[in-house]
């Protein structure tokens, strides 16, 4: 799948945020990636890595600080972010927010709300937008009785199914997905993660998926790639990464799985994120090994295997 011509290319792309006396929050920085159409890419890290600043820089909700976001071919950051919405490629990225409730205006019925987009990214009229609104609803199991709902009317399971059907009814190419499950039972998270993977079949679409549920990325993905404050450490086929981690940090996250072994758990303090000097591994401080080599060189991303990983050691701690 990553061989193919890639539909998003990401090249060094930062996003840094003034904090005041002239000091600069690093919330991603220099970060290099790529989906290929069709392809589904899970993104893991615990809070304050970065995901979600970086999903809103791919869905052009905030502009970069630098470095190029490529997608079939132009470079969207080229663009500024407040003029990206009425721009022609706009349809083509969609984005699945993490709470349903709050991604819906509660007065707006389930109807209204998928129609929404339609009106005002295709300028579709209103008997073809409803025409597709029922098309749409149908791919993703919302009765046509739902439709006239509002909201707090809908249960968080009918819900999320809005909230999908709307970012799919302007037919994407690419759906950004920021903790699609999070705020639903359990079982209703299992129901709509097999809808997500049978749409994403039928209708070849590419998925971000950010979730910290990694047995869900492991399942629902492709391939994984792995932030810590705002570098991208580890990236590679989501089944190797989840059998032979290379980074000291993706075999820390993969041993809190159940079943996955011993826990590795880290001791020190995290790094700070605002004006961290660039010769240090962002890791340092709290890596089992963390030599002294680690404090003078940051270690680049390069290929071991199939993964790239950016660990001085990763050779010799997975040997």
């Amino acid at each position: 799948m990553p061989d193919a011509a890639p539909l998003l290319q990401l090249e060094r792309v930062q996003r840094r945020f003034p904090v005041g006396g002239g000091r600069v929050l690093h919330a991603v920085d220099d970060l290099s990636l790529s989906l290929a159409p069709g392809e589904s890419l899970g993104l893991v890290g615990e809070s304050g890595c970065g995901k979600s600043t970086l999903v809103r820089l791919i869905a052009r909700l905030l502009d970069t600080s630098g470095g190029r976001i490529v997608f079939d071919g132009q470079d969207l950051a080229a663009e500024p972010a407040r003029r990206f919405a009425k721009a022609p490629q706009r349809h083509e990225i969609q984005m699945v927010f993490q709470d349903p409730t709050d991604s819906l205006n509660p007065r707006f019925t389930a109807r209204e709300a998928i129609r929404e987009p339609l009106t005002l990214l295709t300028k579709t009229g209103r008997a073809a937008a409803d025409a597709r609104v029922d098309e749409v609803a149908e791919q993703v199991g919302l009765p046509a009785a739902l439709l006239s709902r509002f909201p707090h009317q809908l249960s968080g399971g009918q819900k999320a199914r809005v909230g999908i059907a709307r970012a799919l009814a302007v037919k994407p190419r690419l759906l950004i997905l920021d903790e699609p499950t999070a705020a639903l039972d359990v079982s209703v998270q299992a129901v709509v993660l097999q809808l997500l993977e049978r749409l994403r079949d039928e209708l070849g679409l590419s998925l971000l998926f950010v979730s910290h549920d990694l047995n869900v990325v492991r399942l629902l993905t492709d391939r994984v790639a792995v932030m810590y404050l705002g570098k991208l450490i580890e990236i590679g086929p989501s089944e190797q990464v989840f059998r032979s981690p290379k980074h000291p940090y993706t075999q820390s996250l993969i041993s809190a799985i159940p079943g996955q072994g011993p826990r590795i758990r880290l001791s020190g303090e995290v790094s700070s994120p605002i004006d961290p000097p660039p010769q240090v591994c962002r890791f340092h401080g709290r890596c089992p090994r963390g030599e002294d080599r680690c404090a003078r060189e940051a270690p680049p991303l390069r290929p071991l295997g199939q993964q790239l990983v950016a660990c001085h050691f990763a050779d010799a701690a997975t040997a």
